[in-house]
């Protein structure tokens, strides 16, 4: 498949962007750069808000928000913001999935 070097390429550059160091505002109490990695699956459907998030990407959502429940909104918001992408686009993909309302 060809999506799949593209979604690694974009992993690699946001970890090179110094999202290492990047925090999950607020109640987060889980660092973006370790949720980096599941968050890859979405980023098709973060560059597309037309397209439906795959399987893959809501159930690395679902971990992040069970991991760290009300984080997840912002833990998308902080890895695509890093990797260039438009944030409001990323925040929509929890509720895309039925899993969160991040609101405005």
């Amino acid at each position: 498949m060809t999506m799949r070097p593209l979604v690694l390429l974009a992993l690699a550059v946001v970890l090179a962007a110094g999202i290492g160091g990047a925090e999950g505002a607020g109640e987060c109490s889980v660092r973006a750069s370790a949720m980096a990695q599941q968050l890859a699956p979405c980023l098709p459907a973060v560059r597309n808000p037309q397209s439906a998030p795959t399987s893959s990407c809501c159930v690395g959502v679902r971990n992040i928000n069970m991991r760290s429940p009300g984080c997840v909104c912002s833990v998308m918001s902080d890895v695509f913001k890093l990797a260039g992408l438009k944030p409001q686009v990323a925040i929509a993909i929890p509720k895309r999935c039925g899993i969160a309302d991040c609101g405005g």
